[in-house]
């Protein structure tokens, strides 16, 4: 596959309303104020990692870059804006010629986070960068928990492909998005055309239980969906009794038959009888796909299991219990003037309630042990120590509002696996756990 992010087959629309509209009244303002020029630096970061998970999966870069490079003020979007009085004239005016002219930085997609990670900075003016604030968190908290959901279901499943198929349990388009942030994190497959289309993603599917309900008898059914597609297919064999199913399957499509797939029931005592039953036919190559509301846990409680592959809807697409990433967007230095020379000056949220967050435009670089295996993030401010240069983990994504970094699916793919590999083999127990490396600050009180 080679057609992911590398020029999209369909027309992306303006990203611009996906805003909230406190982003364009602090413009406003700050036009008034004449602040809105002042150079500053937005990161991206989560607190804490959902309750119980050991590491992050960042998701969602490739889309980011879309949406950056789509915020466009059209004449349609002005116009909406000015009837509903949002903002004045001036601001309208300033929108018309919006185009984001600054850096962005961030961890490549696939790449594991820990809480306090900056997993993208951005650069720029105030103006330019305070309206990318929703419409960047929308796209990382849903995607980044999507893939880390998909991470733990890969790691259960060991090695037996996963088939994503959730798009009947989310809105129509964030299925798009979750059979892309799956496949980042570990899945083969995904049953949702417009994924296909839009990133190239492998595509799978073949019947339902509606299919075998359509015909008069259970065989019907079998060979009107082996005639159209094959002696390779995968045919239903839960509709009614799974052992005759199975003799009758066989009976059809002969030992050729692909793989029968078993949607309800005992998973584990059904899926050995079925293999039994299978191998006893003859069909001794023949898969056996289970589904069936399964998640990580469910997963790993069939890995002993004669399965040769899972198919996951709703779990997934609800990010296995975590639907969020919990990412937020803050300033963290800003110039103390217009001047484009002007130093940047670290600022932070200071409150209670665990919602602090530290000042200054931050690096990050993982420390290897003797073994290169990870044993701390490490995140700090000023020069980068050169003992940690060669670990830095932030690239840079945009340069002067143009996009640097696109890349083919795969490539997150394949990122994700070898830096899930390079973490503590703790990282993939499924029992609850603090984050599986710790998240070390170094600063030189500079923001620049």
């Amino acid at each position: 596959m080679d057609v992911a992010d590398l020029g999209l087959p369909v027309e992306v629309p303006s990203t611009a309303l996906f805003t909230d509209q406190y982003e364009l009244t602090m413009l406003q303002a700050a036009l008034k104020a004449g602040t809105a020029e002042r150079r500053s630096v937005f990161e991206v970061f989560t607190r804490r990692l959902p309750n119980g998970r050991r590491y992050g999966v960042l998701g969602g870069t490739g889309r980011v870059l879309d949406a950056v490079e789509n915020f466009r003020f059209d004449a349609d979007i002005l116009g909406f804006l000015r009837d509903r009085e949002i903002v004045d004239e001036a601001t309208l005016t300033w929108l018309a010629g919006y185009r984001f002219s600054g850096d962005i930085w961030g961890y490549p997609e696939g790449e594991v986070y820990f809480p306090g990670s900056p997993v993208m900075r951005v650069e720029g003016s105030f103006a330019e960068c305070v309206l990318l604030e929703t419409v960047i968190l929308s796209i990382l908290n849903h995607d980044s928990a999507i893939a880390a959901a998909a991470s733990r279901m890969a790691s259960a499943a060991g090695g037996r492909p996963l088939i994503e198929m959730g798009a009947r349990r989310t809105h129509e388009l964030a299925a798009v998005a979750t059979a892309r942030a799956a496949y980042v994190g570990g899945f083969a497959t995904t049953s949702d055309l417009a994924a296909g289309f839009r990133y190239g993603i492998p595509t799978v599917g073949t019947s339902a239980h509606a299919f075998t309900l359509l015909h008069d008898r259970e065989r019907d059914a079998f060979q009107a969906q082996v005639n159209t597609l094959g002696r390779g297919t995968t045919l239903l064999v839960d509709t009614y009794d799974v052992a005759t199913a199975v003799r009758t399957a066989v009976e059809v499509a002969g030992p050729e038959l692909g793989a029968v797939r078993i949607d309800s029931g005992d998973l584990l005592l059904v899926a050995h009888r079925v293999r039994q039953q299978l191998d006893e036919l003859g069909a001794t190559r023949t898969k056996i796909i289970v589904t069936s509301d399964l998640d990580e846990y469910a997963i790993a409680s069939l890995a002993a299991a004669p399965v040769d592959a899972y198919g996951v809807g709703t779990q997934l697409a609800t990010g296995s219990g975590h639907p969020t990433a919990a990412m937020v967007y803050k300033l963290v230095a800003r110039a103390g003037s217009s001047d484009p020379g002007a130093l940047l000056v670290p600022v932070a949220k200071k409150s209670s309630g665990g919602k602090t967050s530290v000042g200054g435009r931050k690096w990050a670089a993982r420390r290897l042990d003797a073994d290169g295996v990870a044993e701390a993030e490490v995140v700090g401010t000023g020069a980068v120590p050169d003992r940690l240069a060669g670990r830095q983990l932030l690239v840079q994504l945009v340069k002067g509002g143009e996009v640097v970094a696109r890349e083919p699916l795969d490539v997150p793919r394949n990122r994700h696996i070898a830096a899930r590999a390079n973490l503590p083999l703790s990282a993939t127990q499924l029992s609850r756990g603090e984050p599986v490396i710790p998240t070390e600050y170094l600063h030189d009180g500079s923001g620049s």
